[in-house]
């Protein structure tokens, strides 16, 4: 059996050696699913944990629809992952219709040669889980993270016996989201996973003593899956020609 967690800082990779995890998914983010670390990050916490890191590689957050400029960054980004320590690959790409991106996933696929993969959670907003399954084994995908297509793997627990059938054993199915340790026997026995994923995260106090918690640092709600962030032009231009205006 394998324990694998989700990691986005090194107090966090720190704990995973100490509790002997066999496996991390180290990413930025945790808050937004999950973005590609920094080579910072993923440098440091090769030297913290012994076993098996297993790097996001996702550009932002947000749906698994990505830009051509995305995508090339993508690709680039495995070698640098590669080259600071990561032993494997997070990733997930989808078409707008919902289906796998087989596509880029075969390009994704070939320049992870030598590393281990996983395609992600992307996985439970496809159109059709039994279809997507077969998408990725036909792509050589060893493995897919997934909560059977639901919020959380308990109420996915049906869905992810059938995906383990289906399988037999030529892809390995991976369940996690919202998995704790309470829920991990019924997982396996309903699931016949032989691989676990959590980020078994509590909540920490900050060592702060002067605190100003009216002014935010980031946005005060995350956006929704289907919502992208993006600097507008408009915008910019605006505010580029109200500086001039202030120039004597």
């Amino acid at each position: 059996m394998i324990l694998e967690i989700c990691v986005d800082t090194l107090a966090s990779v720190q704990t995973c050696a100490r509790a002997g995890a066999d496996r991390i998914e180290l990413c930025a983010g945790l808050v937004e699913g999950g973005t590609t670390p920094s080579i910072g990050l993923l440098h440091a916490a090769r030297g913290l944990f012994a076993g098996k890191i297993m790097a996001m590689l996702r550009p932002r957050a947000g749906d698994f629809v990505y830009s051509a400029e995305e995508f090339a960054l993508m690709l680039r980004e495995i070698d640098f992952l590669r080259q600071h320590g990561a032993d494997g690959i997070v990733c997930g790409l989808l078409s707008p219709d919902g289906t796998i991106d087989g596509g880029r996933l075969e390009r994704i696929v070939e320049r992870c040669a030598g590393l281990d993969f996983t395609f992600h959670r992307a996985f439970d907003v496809s159109r059709d889980l039994p279809e997507s399954l077969e998408a990725l084994i036909a792509h050589g995908v060893p493995r897919v993270l997934t909560s059977g297509g639901q919020p959380d793997v308990s109420r996915g627990l049906d869905a992810l016996s059938q995906l383990n059938k289906q399988a037999a054993g030529r892809i390995r199915i991976l369940p996690g989201g919202g998995v704790t340790p309470q829920l991990i026997p019924e997982i396996i026995r309903r699931s016949g996973a032989t691989e676990i994923h959590l980020s078994a995260r509590a909540a920490v106090p900050s060592p702060m003593a002067y605190r100003r918690p009216d002014i935010p640092m980031g946005a005060a709600s995350v956006p929704g899956e289907y919502e992208r962030k993006t600097a507008s032009e408009p915008i910019i231009r605006a505010a580029r020609e109200a500086l001039l205006g202030t120039r004597s």
